[in-house]
């Protein structure tokens, strides 16, 4: 599994933004290393956060001067949210660089984690209110509710995936769709004028 998403990352130049004026920052896509199903490590964010509480997200946040690159910050990120330790991650590449809301260049880095882990994390009460995995198959299997969402050049709609009690939407399922597209080849169309039906 991690040599399909390895070539595939690596025979798709991943977008890159300009940075002059934007703050950079990164999220970790975690993946577990089992082979038939992998999974999705998410994180909720708490409520009582001033921006994006009760949000789905990966782990992630606002690069630092002590980090090396940008996956430094990714793996940081990572540890300090969801206690996931960085030599225990196997990083495959990069998605395509997304400009949030708030001004942040976002780098999605992806790597994959071996499954037994997922029992060590442990979700920063100062942040987050629970970590849970989605299987990666769902995201190419599910039927998405499309929202009119401009997030990159050229994208017209987002998806909003339901899952049990989860809306994972905005940015963390723009990321979560263009991967699936690419990896898995679905055809969730981010590209098309959204319509209201």
């Amino acid at each position: 599994m991690h040599k399909l998403i390895i070539n595939k990352l690596a025979q798709h130049p991943p977008r890159i933004l300009s940075e002059k004026l934007q703050t950079p920052a990164a999220v970790l896509l975690a993946i577990t290393d089992d082979t038939e199903n992998p999974e999705v490590i998410l994180t909720r964010r708490a409520e009582h956060m001033p921006t994006h509480k009760g949000q789905i997200a990966f782990p992630g946040g606002k690069a630092e001067q002590e980090d090396q690159d940008i996956v430094a910050t990714a793996l940081r990120e990572a540890y300090e949210e969801v206690a996931l330790r960085p030599e225990v991650v196997t990083v495959v590449g990069q998605m395509g660089q997304v400009l949030s809301r708030q001004g942040f260049v976002v780098t999605p880095i992806v790597g994959v984690v071996p499954k037994a882990v997922l029992s060590e994390l442990t979700p920063d009460l100062g942040e987050l209110d629970r970590i849970f995995t989605v299987p990666l198959r769902f995201f190419v299997d599910a039927q998405p509710v499309m929202d009119a969402l401009p997030i990159s050049a050229g994208v017209k709609q987002v998806p909003s995936f339901y899952f049990d009690e989860y809306r994972i939407w905005g940015m963390t399922a723009f990321i979560l769709a263009e991967f699936v597209n690419l990896i898995y080849d679905a055809r969730i169309d981010l590209y098309t004028d959204h319509k209201d039906t």
